[in-house]
Formats: structure tokens, C-alpha cells, sequence
């Protein structure tokens, strides 16, 4: 995903657009101060309504696309939610674990709600490669920012995340109060941190002959000031136990590595002592990064190595 369009590429004022439109999807719902989100409320202002059954099945969608008169986005692998546009229905997937359904119902609901996209398709099939922040169409890149921004109540989990110590279990504890998953959570809660803070989001490690395992690079999300202070270029695609950071990879029944200490260099050639610690829910793994320059030194506790 290194090198591709996510949603973080929105322009400054496509990012403002989407984030009115999800604040007026809040308010007209009564949602602001109601956690989790109250999905319903949201789908309701948006005008679309959920068919609850299981029904996308080859067989269904072939019957779907029969029956609409306009233009088909058509999904590129399974197809995860649909929006019928004219009939103002909304299909999900409902093998779908919770977490994901929520995002999914959100996507589909922003869809129906950003009046700019609702008249462009009649039906719109959405899979994962739709549903990712790396999304190659912007179609899908403003919905996924309008679930997100709906999800956490725009500012919201920020705030709440700031009045807590600044630590991998602070996003953690937060996502059950908003009702998101870990990995959107996680996301969230570097991309808006004031503090210089990065996450590489590593996919489950594989065993290996010679390393030991290997860890490919899922995504890294980076907060403004880290990206200033280290680029995008620090990241590798591949991790094992003899680098800095793959050696943080929780193995086993290990859940987290703990707070430890390391170094690294600005695009200035310049060392910075960094904060790291990891967790895994056994899905993805997850480093937190955070420059010490960036903490207040009494909230620092290192655990033995």
C-alpha cells in the first residue's frame, strides 16, 4: 500500500466538505454525545434503509443489477455492502464481524447522505478494497472519511483519547466506547494526535526459515508533526525479529511488548530518543511510535527489557 492513494490524500478543502456533511449528518440525527454513534439515526437522515437479511449471494446480486436503469459501480472481489440508490436500500454482509458491519452501514449511509454522490449511481457494489483507507477511487475515499468522521463523532475521540495517558491502550479502551474496531481506532487516534506519534500496522507475522518470521507492512498512519519531523520514507515493507521494530512483534500468547526505548533519525540526520510499544489481537499487529521530545517525561515509564 506504500505509494498508493488513502484517504488522508483528500485535499484539505475535500476533507473540510465531507467533514460538514458528516456534522450535519450528526446533528440532524440527534447522534452528538450518544455513544456508540447511533447507526440508525444516521441511515434514517440519510434516507436509506437496511434490508437485515443475508442475501448477497451471486444469485441475488445477478438480480439486482437486472433491475436498475443507470450507471453500475461494480464490486472487484466479494462484495461486502450494496447502496441501491433509487430504491434507497442498503444491503450488508452479514457474515461481517460487528465492528466491520458498523463501518460498512456508515459507508453505505455517507453513499446516501453526500448529496454529490448519491445521483451518480444507480447501484453501487462496495468489497474491501473499497471499504480501505487506500481506496483508488475518490467515490469511495469521501465515504470512507464520512464513516470515520460519523464514527467518531469528529473531534470526539480525540478529545476523549487527549484527557488520557498517551499509550497503545488509551485507542483501545476508547474504541469500545465508540463501537469501532481496533485497527480504525488506532488510526484514529494517531492521525488527529497533537503529539508526534506514528503507527506501523503490521499484518500477522509468518514463520521463516533463516529470520525467524517475516511481518508485511499492512499501512503506517503518522500524525502531522511526526511526518514533518521523519517523511515517509522510514518504513520498510518487511519485518523480522533482527530489525528495531520487528523485534517488538508479539509472539506466542505475548499481546504487547511494553514500553521500550530507541532512536531514531529525522530527514535533518538528526537522533531522536523515541517511546515504542506493540499490541496484536491476533489480526494485525500494531507499534506505536511516540518522540520523547513530543511527552511530557513524567508520563514515561519504560518496562524492563
Amino acid at each position: 500500500m506504500i505509494g498508493l492513494p488513502d484517504d488522508s490524500s483528500l485535499t484539505t478543502e475535500q476533507r473540510a466538505k465531507i467533514r460538514r456533511e458528516a456534522e450535519r449528518a450528526l446533528k440532524e440525527a440527534g447522534a452528538f454525545g450518544i455513544f456508540p454513534t447511533p447507526i440508525d439515526r444516521i441511515m434514517e437522515v440519510a434516507k436509506v434503509v437496511e434490508i437485515k437479511e443475508d442475501v448477497l449471494n451471486p444469485g441475488f446480486l445477478a438480480k439486482l443489477r437486472g433491475t436498475i436503469d443507470g450507471a453500475l459501480k461494480s464490486a472487484l472481489s466479494k462484495v461486502q455492502g450494496v447502496f441501491h440508490a433509487v430504491a434507497g436500500l442498503v444491503y450488508i454482509d452479514q457474515s461481517l464481524y460487528h465492528a466491520k458491519k458498523i463501518f460498512v452501514r456508515l459507508h453505505e449511509a455517507g453513499h446516501g447522505f453526500l448529496p454529490w454522490q448519491r445521483s451518480m449511481y444507480a447501484l453501487v457494489e462496495d468489497c474491501e478494497n473499497a471499504l480501505e483507507p487506500d481506496a483508488a477511487d475518490l467515490f469511495d475515499r469521501e465515504a470512507n472519511v464520512f464513516a470515520s468522521e460519523v464514527l467518531f463523532q469528529l473531534d470526539t475521540f480525540r478529545d476523549f483519547a487527549e484527557s488520557k495517558p498517551f499509550e497503545i491502550w488509551t485507542p483501545i479502551n476508547l474504541a469500545k466506547k465508540f463501537d469501532a474496531s481496533l485497527y480504525s481506532s488506532i488510526r484514529q487516534y494517531v492521525s488527529k494526535n497533537s503529539r508526534c506519534c506514528a503507527v506501523i500496522v503490521l499484518n500477522m507475522p509468518k514463520l521463516a526459515i533463516i529470520d525467524g518470521f517475516t511481518a508485511s507492512l499492512r499501512r503506517v498512519e503518522q500524525s502531522n508533526t511526526f511526518e514533518t519531523m521523519f517523511g515517509r520514507n522510514w518504513w520498510k515493507a518487511q519485518y523480522t525479529p533482527d530489525d528495531e521494530f520487528g523485534a517488538l512483534v508479539p509472539l506466542g500468547k505475548q499481546r504487547s511488548s511494553g514500553k521500550r526505548s530507541l532512536a531514531m533519525t529525522d530527514m535533518n540526520g538528526e537522533r531522536h530518543e523515541c517511546i515504542v510499544e506493540s499490541f496484536t489481537q491476533t489480526h494485525q499487529v500494531f507499534i506505536l511510535i511516540h518522540a520523547v521530545k513530543a511527552l511530557s517525561a513524567k508520563k514515561i515509564f519504560l518496562s524492563a527489557a
